[in-house]
């Protein structure tokens, strides 16, 4: 499977969901993204991203301030 960093540090909302939204578009379905975020809404904006998008938030963490999610793109619909 296909793996991609995104380093969105220092933007605010909405910027991270919306420039991970562009960065999924490019990816194959299965591909996996990690985003890198320091805003603290990034914890309940790429949770609600997720569920409203059908993408997969497979972990999200935080260390020193820095908010780290994986997510994986959805299958393309049949």
């Amino acid at each position: 499977m296909s793996e991609t960093l995104l380093d969105l540090q220092g933007l605010t909302c909405p910027l991270p969901v919306l420039k991970t939204n562009k960065a999924l578009r490019g990816l194959p379905p299965g591909a996996r993204l990690t985003v890198l975020a320091t805003d603290p809404a990034a914890t309940r904006d790429f949770p609600a991203y997720c569920q409203e998008t059908g993408h997969e938030l497979v972990s999200a963490t935080e260390a020193d301030g820095i908010y780290r999610f994986e997510l994986r793109k959805r299958a393309e619909p049949a």
